[in-house]
């Protein structure tokens, strides 16, 4: 007996996954023992794609409602992503008895758990492994792979973009717009790439992995963001001094008092793995209870890694239908996820690299110096590279751990002072690896 299987979104990752299907169908019928059958196509320009057959066999059509109600489609694949449309769809079918699957990260990110209940009320699947990191097969990892640890720490670059746009800078110290337009040219960054720099496709995608990891419902506004936009080559070549570098961290940490939650650029030590994460790659590192550490690490994105996600989270969903399973794992790893709001990041106590760019005068230091032992922090360094330009002179003042509410009570107080050209610029020196 065949599985029917019709996709609803035909980008990069759409015509991806129709490659994967196509070329890889003997063996992906030799792994089930049954064939994996697409059934139709939709998309608003469908005409006009490029695919990889064109012999009738498959519907073509421009109306994602003729899919949601075939009877001959068992799984729907949505990948034209937004959380407005797609939401439709996905609620449709379920709704209709049929099984998705999705690398939709924002809507999961927002509606994942209310989707998996009404899946479960009309007895089919949801299935999103190619909703974070792409190739790397994260979700199985916390779902059944560890499942029997505990996790404490989850510390993660998940957007490629990003990652790309901060090596790059490391290794050439190109300004940040430059090299946001050569991530353009590449591929790797949209024309408005405000979701990847600001931290916001991270944010979809730790809120997930969140749930995942600790059993609780998250929504993407729970977690404090900041993006890499203030970024500067200098910032790299302190970074070098201090035998470490930057990358967009997104953190999850769970201690007594709660779960911390993060994403934002942080300096992390040259001997992490993770500093070795370069270009367009993803990485996860998970700290369990017992088993410790363990890393994840892959392309995050791209139209064939990711359509090798949806396509093996198809090959699950197909068994399931043909041959049933009486105790599903649940998407998010817990028969339930719990209700909870995570511990406000100024309750963070770390080292901070403080970067300031002044004109040069008399006494900043001291007045530096004054300012944060009033508010209880520590200098441990002051870092000044060699400059000609005394109208614009960046240094770097590192602390000793301090709560992350000094260090912004501190900076508020700061920046009233007339020898600044900009205000401080401030990031967490990680600890935990």
């Amino acid at each position: 007996m065949e599985v029917g299987v019709g996709i609803i979104g035909l980008g990069n990752v759409g015509l991806g996954t129709l490659q994967i299907l196509v070329e890889n169908s003997k063996s992906i019928q030799e792994k089930l023992g049954f064939p994996l059958t697409l059934k139709a196509v939709c998309s608003r320009n469908v005409q006009q794609k490029e695919l990889p057959f064109r012999d009738g066999a498959v519907r073509e059509t421009t109306d994602w409602h003729e899919l949601t109600s075939d009877p001959e489609i068992d799984i729907i694949v949505e990948l034209i992503g937004g959380t407005a449309t797609a939401a439709h769809i996905i609620e449709s079918a379920l709704r209709q008895g049929k099984s998705v699957v999705t690398a939709n990260k924002e809507l999961l990110a927002l509606r994942g758990a209310e989707f998996w209940s009404l899946a479960n009320q009309n007895g089919v699947n949801l299935a999103m492994e190619a909703s974070v990191a792409g190739g790397i097969p994260i979700h199985t990892v916390l779902r059944e792979g560890i499942a029997g640890d505990r996790v404490i720490e989850l510390y993660g670059i998940l957007n490629g973009t990003s990652n790309f746009i901060l090596t790059e800078i490391e290794k050439s110290s190109a300004a940040f717009e430059s090299v946001v337009a050569e991530a353009q040219q590449l591929g790797y960054a949209e024309a408005d790439p405000s979701a990847d720099v600001d931290g916001l496709d991270a944010r979809s995608k730790l809120a997930i992995l969140a749930a995942l990891a600790f059993g609780e419902k998250l929504t993407p506004a729970d977690i404090y963001t900041e993006g890499i936009r203030r970024i500067i080559p200098v910032d790299f070549q302190y970074a070098h001094q201090l035998k470490h570098t930057i990358r967009l961290l997104c953190l999850a940490r769970q201690s007594e008092e709660g779960l911390l939650l993060s994403v934002r650029p942080s300096l992390i030590p040259q001997s992490a793995i993770l500093a070795h994460v370069t270009g367009a790659y993803n990485a996860i590192w998970i700290r369990g209870a017992y088993g410790e550490d363990t890393f994840y690490y892959g392309r995050g994105a791209g139209s064939k890694p990711t359509g090798v996600a949806v396509v093996s989270d198809l090959m699950r969903v197909a068994r399931e239908i043909r041959f049933g399973s009486p105790a599903r794992v649940s998407p998010f790893a817990h028969e339930r996820l719990g209700e909870y709001k995570p511990l406000p990041i100024p309750t963070q106590k770390l080292p901070y690299y403080l970067r300031f760019r002044v004109e040069d005068k008399a006494g900043i230091i001291a007045t530096l110096a004054t300012i944060l032992a009033k508010h209880h922090i520590g200098i441990d360094a002051v870092l000044q590279l060699p400059r000609e330009d005394w109208r614009d002179l960046p240094f770097v003042v590192t602390t000793e751990p301090a709560k992350e509410q000094s260090i912004r009570d501190a900076i508020l107080e700061i920046r009233g002072a007339d020898f600044l050209v900009e205000a401080p610029f401030a990031m967490p020196m990680e600890r935990g690896f």
